[in-house]
This record gives C-alpha cells, sequence and structure tokens, in this order.
C-alpha cells in the first residue's frame, strides 16, 4: 500500500494518492524511517497503523427476490385456502457496511392490501395477516423498501407480485401451463371427443356453404364501388372500425396507384448553382514623365591689377590677400606679359623658383597664375611691414626670363595673446593708494592696424591699468587707487582685455586675481548676546543642547576663535553642561531633572588668536522642560485571593491605590480594569483609591482561575502605563449535573454474547472538583415482567454494564434502558442517558424445510408427474427459512443426490425443480432427489430435503393432483356431467345461428346499394373493404368489423363517420 502513499521529505507530511474503501480494505500499516544529514547519516523508523473507518456508502444489495434479468422481482404462488401467518417469502437483503450502516430494516412501500399481508421490519418475511375471501383479487402486487441506518440512509426496493390460486394449482402451476393441450386431451371421453368432432365438422361446412352462397352473388352494381367510369387508380371508399377511439371511419381515396413520389433532397428545397461569373480589370492609364533639369554653373573671378612697377623690380607685380584658397587666379600672366596663349606648351610655360615651397603655378593652357599652396604671411614674412614674393617665369624657344612679383597683405587672423592666463597679486589691507604692480602685455602676430591698439580692464573701486610705452612694446600696470579692507573684501578677480585694430576687431583677455592680506583689526562677535532653548529632561548624555556662534572678520590665527564658559558659574552646570572650544557646541554631559531645576544660566566667552587678542561675551539660558519619565503606582493595600463561584455582584476582591510623581497633565492617572474579567473598579471618595469588585456571575468551570489586569495611564505624551495582576482562585460549589458525551448511546451487541461478560461501558463527566465530580451509576428498572434491565448490572464506580444472559436476535433484536449518573455533592446532581441496544445477527441458525414436509415431520414428499411432460416442466419447489437475516438468511439450492442427472435439474436461488428433457421408455418410474439448502453465513448451516418423484401416465397424474389438493368438491364433480352439458348448449346454439342466417340471406333486397347503404329493414353485415396502410406501404383486406343496420352519422373531419350501433345500448361493437 506504500505505493499508494506520498511523504513531504522535509516536515513529514503524508498524503494519499488514491481514496481507501473500507469493504476492500480495513487495515494495513507501513514504517516511516527519518535519516539525519550526518556522516555517516543515522536514521530510525516507526510503523504507522492505519485503520479505515467505515462510512454508509453502499446501498443495500437485494439476494431475493431476483429475476432473470437481474432486477429484484419475483412471483409467489400461494394456495387460496392459506390461513393467517403463512409465509408467502423472505426478502434477503445484504449491505457491505457495518455497524449502524449495516443494519437493515424492511418495510411495505406499495400493497393494495394492508389488512391481507404484513411484513416483519427486521428479518423480511412476508406473511398472511388472515386467510383469503372470494372478494380479495387473485394478484397482489407488494413493493418492500430495504434501507439502512446510516446518518444519511441509502435504500433498495424490491418487488414482489404475490398469486393466489387454487390448492392444485398452487404446486402444479407452472405444469399445467406448460402441457395444457395434453392434459385436456388425455382427460376429456372419448364419444365426448368424437360428438364435438361432429358439432365441429357441421359448423364448419355450414360456414363454408354461407361463404360461397355470399361471393355467388352478381357483381354488376359493385363496380360502383370498385371502379366507376371514371376511374384513374385510385381505391374506393371502405369504411373501417377504429378500436382506439371506438368509432367507423370512411377511408377515401389516399393516393394515385400509378404515381410516384421521388424524395427531394430536403423537402422543398431545389440547389441551384449559379454558373456566372464576373471578372474585372483594372488599367493603369495614365504615366507622367517629369524630367526638368536645370544645372547653373556660375565663376567669379577676382582680377588682380597687374601693377607695372620700376624696370629694374619687376616686370609685373600682383597683390593678394593670405589664407586665400588654393587655386586661385593670381593673374594671366601670359596675357600681361604678351605671349602667345597658344605656343605656351610648346615652349614650356613654367615658373622657376628656387625654394622648396612653391605657392605659385602657372596653367601652360591659358596663361594663368595661381595660387598653388596655402599662404600664411606671419610664417613667410614674420614681422616684416611688406611682404613680397618675387617669381621668375621661363619660356623656351626662344628662352625668355621674365620677373613677376606677389605681394601678400595681412588679414586680421590672430586675436591678442598673453603669456599666461591669469595672473595673482597678493596685497595687504594696509598698502598705500598709487601702488603699481606690472601686468603681462599681450602679442599679435599680425601687422599694421591688425595688431594692438588697446587694453581695457573691468569697473572697479580700488583698481586701474596704466600703459607705458618702451623703445619696440607697451608695458602695462595695475595701479592702487583706493585702499583695501580684507573684511570687506577678500579678494578680486579683474579681467584685463587686449584689442587690436582689425575689423572687426579681435581681443585676448587676462585673468588677474588680487588676494588681500589680513591684519587683527576686528574682535569676535556674537549672531546674538543671548541664547534661550528649551531641552526635555532626561535627554541623553552628548546631546547637543545649542551653538553659540561668533564670527571674527579677520584671517588666520586673527580670525580663529575659542569657546569657553565663565569661571563663576554654579559646580552643577559645569557637571550637567560642556562647551566645545572650537564649535562652541554646548552638550548634555549629565542627567537633567525638570524636578531639580527649571532653568540653568551660562555665560560663554569667544577670544580669537591675534596679537593682542580680542574677545566677546554672552549669555545662555537653557530652560528644562517637564517630560513624563514617571509612570504610575499601583499599591495593593488589601486582597482576598480567593472567591466563590456563587459569590453575588459586588462583592469586594481588593483595595488599591494609585500614584504618580509627575505633575499636571503627567501626574493625571486614569486607572481600568481588562474588560475580558467579570471585574471592574469602583472609585472611592478619595481620588485615586479604588476597589474591585464583581461584576457579573462567575462559573469555576468556565474559567477556574483569574488574573485581573489593572492598568493606570497618566495623561502625558505620550502617556506612561503601570501594570498590576492580582491573582483571584475561584472555589468551586455543585453547580453542574454530570454530563454524557452523547444521548442517546447506541449499543451493537452480538447474540448469543457469554452472560455475566461486560458488553458496554457509559462515562459521564462533571466539571466540578472534588466531591462534587465523583460520579456513580445505576439502572432505571421498571420492575414490569418484560423489563430487560433485569439481565443487566451496571459498576457503579466505573459504568462498566454486563449482561446476566445470552441474547437471542431470533428472539429480540432491539430494546433500551436508562442509566443515571450521579455527582456526590451537596446537594447531589444527577442526569441520565437512553442506551439503544441493537442486537447483531449470528449464523445460528440453520435453514427449516417448509415443503415438502411428510406427516411424521421430515422434510419428504412425494411427486407425481405424467410421463409425458416436456423439457422444462416444473416438478415441484422446494420452500425454506431462515430465521437469520442478511447473508446469514440467504439461501442456495443444491442437488445431493439425484439419480439421474440428466433428467431433473434444480434452481439454485428459488429451490424449483424442473425436468431437464422428456421420459424415454428407458427411465426409472420414480427417482429420489436429495435437496440440500445452505444459507451464506461465514459459517454456513444447512438442511436437505428428499423428493421422491414419480412418473406415472397422464391420467393418473391428474387424479394424483386431485387427491394431493385435499379438495373432495373436485373429487365428486362429474367432469364428463359437465361437458355434456357444455356440449348441449353449443349444438343449441350454433342451430339457432344456422337458423337466423338462413333467414336473414333469404330476406335481403336485390337492390345492390343497400349493401353498402343504410335501409331501415336491411340487418346484414359489411363486405370486405380494401384499405392501403402507408406504414407498411401494402394493402389489407378489412373483414366484415360491424353491423351494416347500425346508423352512419358524419364525423368532425372529411373522412370520418361516427357509427352508432342500435343492437346494443352500451354502444360496444361485437367482433365475428
Amino acid at each position: 500500500m506504500s505505493s499508494f502513499l506520498n511523504i513531504n521529505s522535509d516536515n513529514g507530511q503524508i498524503s494519499a494518492l488514491k481514496s481507501f474503501d473500507f469493504e476492500t480494505l480495513k487495515t494495513f500499516q507501513f514504517h516511516v524511517v527519518a535519516t539525519d544529514s550526518g556522516t555517516p547519516s543515522l536514521s530510525s523508523n516507526v510503523t504507522v497503523n492505519v485503520f479505515i473507518l467505515d462510512q454508509n456508502d453502499n446501498a443495500p444489495v437485494i439476494l431475493y427476490p431476483v429475476s432473470a434479468n437481474g432486477s429484484a422481482e419475483g412471483v409467489e404462488e400461494i394456495p387460496r385456502n392459506v390461513n393467517a401467518g403463512h409465509l408467502v417469502t423472505k426478502v434477503r437483503a445484504y449491505d457491505p457496511d457495518i455497524g449502524y450502516n449495516g443494519w437493515l430494516l424492511f418495510s411495505l412501500q406499495e400493497v393494495r392490501d394492508h389488512s391481507l399481508f404484513g411484513l416483519d421490519r427486521y428479518t423480511g418475511q412476508i406473511r398472511t395477516l388472515r386467510s383469503f375471501t372470494e372478494t380479495d383479487q387473485a394478484e397482489h402486487k407488494l413493493v418492500i423498501l430495504v434501507k439502512d441506518n446510516g446518518n444519511v440512509s441509502l435504500s433498495a426496493t424490491a418487488t414482489v407480485i404475490v398469486k393466489a390460486v387454487e390448492p392444485k394449482e398452487a404446486f402444479a402451476a407452472a405444469d399445467v401451463k406448460s402441457s395444457t393441450t395434453a392434459e385436456e386431451e388425455s382427460g376429456v371421453p372419448f364419444y365426448l371427443m368424437l360428438t364435438l368432432g361432429g358439432v365441429s365438422s357441421l359448423f364448419l361446412i355450414s360456414i363454408i356453404v354461407l361463404i360461397v352462397m355470399q361471393c355467388s352473388k352478381p357483381t354488376d352494381d359493385s363496380s360502383k364501388y370498385l371502379q366507376d367510369t371514371n376511374y384513374d387508380g385510385t381505391l374506393c371508399h371502405s369504411i373501417q372500425y377504429r378500436s382506439g377511439d371506438k368509432r367507423y371511419m370512411l377511408v377515401g381515396p389516399r393516393m394515385s396507384i400509378g404515381s410516384t413520389v421521388v424524395p427531394g433532397i430536403n423537402g422543398n428545397t431545389l440547389v441551384v448553382s449559379d454558373r456566372r461569373r464576373t471578372s474585372g480589370e483594372i488599367t493603369m492609364g495614365s504615366e507622367r514623365l517629369c524630367t526638368v533639369k536645370v544645372y547653373c554653373w556660375g565663376f567669379f573671378y577676382l582680377s588682380l591689377l597687374l601693377c607695372f612697377g620700376k624696370h629694374a623690380s619687376a616686370q609685373i607685380k600682383y597683390t593678394i590677400p593670405e589664407e586665400v584658397k588654393e587655386g586661385s587666379i593670381v593673374g594671366n600672366v601670359a596675357k600681361d606679359l604678351g605671349l602667345d596663349l597658344t605656343s605656351l606648351t610648346g615652349r614650356r610655360f613654367r615658373v622657376v623658383s628656387g625654394s622648396k615651397d612653391a605657392f605659385f603655378e602657372v596653367n601652360q593652357n591659358n596663361g594663368v597664375l595661381y595660387v598653388h599652396k596655402n599662404i600664411d604671411r606671419e610664417n613667410l614674412c614674420h614681422s616684416s611691414s611688406a611682404c613680397l614674393i618675387e617669381l621668375k617665369i621661363l619660356v623656351e624657344n626662344p628662352l625668355e626670363i621674365h620677373y613677376v612679383g606677389v605681394e601678400i597683405t595681412d588679414v586680421n587672423d590672430h586675436s591678442p595673446i598673453f603669456p599666461e592666463n591669469g595672473q595673482t597679486f597678493e596685497i595687504a589691507e594696509h598698502t598705500p593708494p598709487g601702488t603699481r604692480f606690472q601686468l603681462h602685455a599681450a602679442r599679435d602676430p599680425d601687422a599694421g592696424m591688425n595688431s594692438i591698439r588697446t587694453y581695457t580692464l573691468t569697473p572697479n573701486d580700488h583698481f586701474e591699468i596704466d600703459i607705458r610705452q618702451s623703445d619696440e612694446d607697451k608695458m602695462l600696470f595695475l595701479v592702487l587707487k583706493k585702499s583695501l579692507d580684507r573684511e570687506q573684501k577678500i579678494k578680486y578677480v579683474l579681467l584685463v582685455t587686449a584689442v587690436d585694430g582689425g575689423k572687426p576687431p579681435r581681443s585676448g583677455t587676462l585673468n588677474v586675481s588680487v588676494i588681500v592680506l589680513d591684519i587683527n583689526d576686528n574682535r569676535p562677535m556674537f549672531s546674538q548676546d543671548t541664547y534661550q532653548v528649551t531641552i526635555q529632561e532626561n535627554v541623553s548624555f552628548g546631546t547637543i543642547v545649542t551653538r553659540v556662534n561668533a564670527t571674527d572678520p579677520d584671517e588666520g590665527t586673527n580670525g580663529e576663535i575659542e569657546y569657553s564658559l565663565g569661571k563663576t558659574l554654579r559646580r552643577k552646570v559645569y557637571d550637567l553642561f560642556e562647551l566645545d572650544r572650537l564649535s562652541g557646541e554646548i552638550k548634555v554631559k549629565g542627567l537633567v531633572d525638570f524636578e531639580e531645576a527649571e532653568v540653568y544660566k551660562l555665560d560663554v566667552q569667544a577670544s580669537d588668536k591675534g596679537s593682542p587678542p580680542l574677545s566677546a561675551e554672552c549669555m545662555v539660558i537653557i530652560k528644562i522642560a517637564d517630560v513624563n519619565d514617571n509612570p504610575p503606582e499601583i499599591e495593593v493595600t488589601s486582597l482576598s485571593n480567593a472567591v466563590s463561584e456563587d459569590s453575588r455582584p459586588g462583592t469586594i476582591i481588593s483595595l488599591i491605590s494609585v500614584t504618580d510623581k509627575d505633575s499636571g497633565a503627567n501626574g493625571k492617572i486614569i486607572s481600568r480594569i481588562s474588560e475580558d474579567s467579570p471585574f471592574e473598579l469602583k472609585p472611592s471618595y478619595k481620588e485615586n483609591i479604588y476597589s474591585v469588585v464583581t461584576k457579573g456571575e462567575l462559573d469555576r468551570e468556565v474559567v477556574p482561575h483569574y488574573d485581573i489586569t489593572i492598568r493606570a495611564t497618566d495623561c502625558g505624551e505620550p502617556p506612561l502605563s503601570t501594570l498590576k495582576t492580582l491573582s483571584v482562585q475561584v472555589l468551586d460549589v455543585n453547580d453542574n449535573s454530570p454530563r454524557f458525551s452523547q444521548n442517546p448511546l447506541e449499543l451493537y451487541l452480538v447474540e448469543n454474547n457469554r452472560a455475566g461478560t461486560s458488553i458496554f461501558s457509559v462515562s459521564a463527566s462533571d466539571t466540578d472538583l472534588n466531591e462534587n465530580a465523583v460520579i456513580s451509576y445505576h439502572i432505571v428498572r421498571e420492575g414490569s415482567q418484560n423489563d430487560m434491565t433485569s439481565f443487566l448490572n451496571i459498576n457503579s464506580d466505573n459504568g462498566q454494564i454486563s449482561a446476566l444472559k445470552k441474547f437471542d436476535f431470533e428472539a429480540l433484536k432491539s430494546f433500551q434502558f436508562q442509566v443515571v449518573a450521579t455527582d456526590s455533592g451537596t446537594p447531589s446532581l444527577s442526569s441520565n442517558v437512553t442506551v439503544n441496544v441493537f442486537i447483531l445477527d449470528q449464523n445460528d441458525n440453520a435453514p427449516v424445510i417448509m415443503y415438502p414436509v411428510s406427516v411424521n415431520g421430515s422434510a419428504e414428499g412425494v411427486e407425481e408427474i405424467p410421463r409425458n411432460v416436456n423439457a422444462g416442466h416444473l416438478v415441484t419447489k422446494v420452500r425454506a427459512y431462515d430465521p437469520d437475516i442478511g447473508y446469514n438468511g440467504w439461501l442456495l439450492f443444491s442437488l445431493q443426490e439425484v439419480s439421474d442427472h440428466s433428467l431433473f435439474g434444480l434452481d439454485r436461488y428459488t429451490g424449483q425443480i424442473r425436468t431437464l428433457r422428456s421420459f424415454t421408455e428407458t427411465d426409472e418410474a420414480e427417482h429420489k432427489l436429495v435437496i440440500m439448502v445452505k444459507d451464506n453465513g461465514n459459517v454456513s448451516l444447512s438442511g436437505t430435503a428428499t423428493v421422491i418423484v414419480k412418473a406415472v401416465e397422464p391420467k393418473e397424474a391428474f387424479a394424483a393432483a386431485d387427491v394431493k389438493s385435499a379438495a373432495k368438491a373436485e373429487e365428486e364433480s362429474n367432469v364428463t356431467f359437465y361437458l355434456m352439458i357444455t356440449l348441449g348448449a353449443v349444438s343449441a346454439l350454433f342451430i339457432i345461428s344456422i337458423i337466423i342466417l338462413i333467414a336473414m340471406q333469404c330476406s335481403r333486397s336485390t337492390d345492390y346499394s343497400s349493401k353498402y347503404l343504410q335501409d331501415t329493414n336491411y340487418d346484414g353485415t359489411l363486405c370486405h373493404s380494401i384499405q392501403y396502410r402507408s406504414g407498411d406501404k401494402r394493402y389489407m383486406l378489412v373483414g366484415p368489423r360491424m353491423s351494416i343496420g347500425s346508423t352512419i352519422v358524419p364525423g368532425n373531419n372529411g373522412n370520418t363517420l361516427v357509427v352508432s350501433d342500435r343492437t346494443r345500448a352500451s354502444g360496444e361493437v361485437r367482433n365475428f
């Protein structure tokens, strides 16, 4: 079973992977191993025993009766002459559950006559309550409900059909049914058979003659009804009697014989496929072509003026600015020199220069001189005022050298630059005005108007710029024009700007920082003369109370300040506070208590470190704020730690007083008691004095001990509370009677218990203590004659109940008694419990044979059957009864001894003995059958019955049956006499009917239509008619159903005629 269990390896939770069934498995066990994670690991195991508890999950199962198809139905045949108390049958059922869930009760759910049959609710036996009368019906249906006694009861039903038959038929009904023809032929005298045969022959001959006469009538007029001149293939009308609604119908033409109906696919629908098809085309109809591109190229060239200088310096001179782009045209040298442009290439027209860097080149195709390399005038000519480049132009064939000068003009492409970005001066605050400080001069590579022209200084009140011209450069000075004060401004940041003369002008800047040096000319100054601060008492050590702040505008040691407390303060101040000499923070170093002092005054001095040092003083006032630091105190002045549970409300338990050292709101106290206790506080005439009293009923059994918690809370912020617990014990009184855990109690006792042994135990509990909880038990005895308590004994101390006799389920199925539990209190209290005892059945009764039973009481009987019976003939039925119930009372029949196994068979459930085949000439005339009847208990019990079967001639078989039935009236009756009377009556009726038919035939009118239409004197029968039945698609010949003389009245619908029969008042229609 461990495969259906799963365990969590971490916490040991065990879960089931399937649901268990008590009927399949009642108990099992498994082992759980616990292993630690050590090295080596250690383990131990435990065995878990699992007991499955039963639930009422199985409905009762009917064991008997059971029909051939498996349903709980059966047929029982009993003689009509049985007396009251006759056992009809026994319904057997079984429930796999146990205890109350498996205890079955039987009840009649449906019965036709409640006065005729009764059902035992415990055993399921059905018995007659009285004898049958002549007015009782021959068949009775009984529906039996079998229900268990679970909390939610389950049930099943069985149906028993009880047939009351004559005594002879009671034991041979099945035999008569299976061989009726043989018994009729063998029981009628030969001459009666001959007479009946003759009468029958005459009757048949007369009927044939009448039919021939009827059919030989002229049929000329019948064509009006069978086929007319306009006949188109449909049937004529016919009259039909409908037994369902007991009326006649005129059946008209229903369909064309030659017509053929071919059903469609779905009734009225024709599916037409649409073969049309549409298509569409989309044509793109236009295209655009737009290709318009206009390219405009423009070239603009500067024409350099060709200057013809002196003949000694150059032939041609050009002027261009520096930094022009490469490829820029200087001028058309060939044209200016008067050379033929077409011969330049052949004459190898070129620039000849001795330098490595050729700044210019000529174009041999057009004679243009252009810039070949970037020209920087500052790098090429440095600081020269004029910058001229001379070029040699060489032409061959004939060889010519021409000199061309190109002057490079300056462009303002450089800004003034100082040698350093910044310059710093340190000037003491006592320096006199007019003092000069030299500044760095700026440099500008550009020449002429593009060089430096002026210097500017950031506007200020203390400094200005002075420029002096030297031989080559300008000298720049910073002049102090007003005295400095470091306390007003420590540092000055100035900006010197150099501007050139270009257009637009360019500039460069120099950052000048002037640091003012300090002298000790200022004393320290506090931010305020008096500091006031409030702190709470009990602040922690090291808490900063405040911070005094003094400032000194001086710098360095002149501005460094040290703080100190005054020398004339109280000693307590030095114990509570300390002053940081550098930061000026005043900290707490002792315990500050509002109750000792509310205000502290401190003198604080600040001194700088100059020479000589300067100082200043201030006062610090520290106010102490009261803090709710004292919780209330609860004092118990008197206490009674025990109180009886029957004490009345208002009983004083204790007196208490509450105090608080704080004052004001912090000293105001609110006292309360825990709300979950039956006690309360009552204030006295004096403030903060209370008494603890009871406010409700006490019950020791509910709460035997109280810890009363009193809470005193002051009104401070935050509030402080004090708890005081008073322990009070509740004393017991006898106020609770003994209680049983369940009432009523149910005891399931198996019958045949041992006398004197314990069968049950009752237990009551009393919530009181000591003597009040000591319980004694006794049984309530009524003293009547049928009182079952006289057979019971109870132990007064522990409630053990023992039986003084053994019980029998068949004699007593249940009873009840009461047990009283009484305590030993004063006065004593008691309670009782009802014990319902249900006796459970054991298989202690063997089956009892009810039939066959001989005269001397033994289970033996003789059965005589005809030798000509067929297979399946019912020989007899062995009836047995078991007083036990359930499986213990479910009986099975078996053939223990039989002379010929091929001849007889036994139904194992019903006990019916039937023939398996027909008798042969070689079969013996007498057969002995020994039937064993066995119940289905755990240890089955059984009984045997012996049946002697004698095979006799058919005549003897009925005579023997008459003897067995013990009906003297049937033995003395003369069967032949009754047959003769019957034969005479039948013959007389036959003759009378023949005479009437002949008279009717002779008096019939010659008008043929009257056969089918109404005639006041007509008394014949309808002719045959043809009817078409659409259900099976065929034609039927409808025979005579009614008298033609009946009145035909048209019905409500088109083809229906309602016929009322005049021959009978009741309106019934005869069938011939």
